[in-house]
């Protein structure tokens, strides 16, 4: 019997998308109103959060979908903070436990971002940075940028469907 080998090398390309990083202290709602106002969309919480390590981790995660242009905007928090209990190594007859907050990233390479803004449409070098320019005219954003795609290792994380 004949082994038929396909090759699909170039038949699945990456998906494109614009990434740009969000530096504030705003809760992640107020910072959804403010984008929504700002930018002319309709950001809105989802139902659940985006969960890793079986739950263990959660980011909340805002959607839009544009019906006109047909593109998907997603707001991801990139820090997960919980409280987890570690033993103490004391050398005494007693177990002696503390609460411990341990901060976990969605994209570890960028551990000073506070949001991603996740635009499922590659834009031009000009539309991206009109775009960064409205979001940088929000008073409460330290600073926002474009990422580029060669810089995220971990891009199986921005799966969000």
């Amino acid at each position: 019997m004949a082994v038929h080998k396909l090759i699909l090398d170039d038949a699945f390309s990456e998906a494109q998308f614009t990434l740009i990083a969000i530096h504030c202290n705003l809760e992640d709602y107020r910072l959804a109103y403010l984008l929504n106002k700002n930018l002319s969309i309709s950001l809105i919480r989802k139902p659940s959060d985006l969960q890793f390590n079986k739950g263990a981790v959660s980011y909340s995660i805002y959607n839009w979908d544009d019906e006109n242009q047909q593109v998907a905007w997603h707001l991801v928090s990139n820090l997960c903070k919980t409280e987890v209990l570690q033993d103490l190594d004391l050398n005494s007859l007693f177990k002696n436990q503390q609460k411990v907050i341990k901060s976990s990233y969605l994209l570890p390479e960028f551990k000073t971002v506070n949001y991603f803004l996740k635009i499922d449409f590659e834009f031009s070098a000009a539309k991206l940075k009109l775009l960064v320019n409205n979001i940088l005219k929000i008073p409460h954003i330290a600073t926002a940028y474009g990422i580029n795609m060669n810089d995220i290792k971990s891009k199986d994380n921005l799966i969000f469907s």
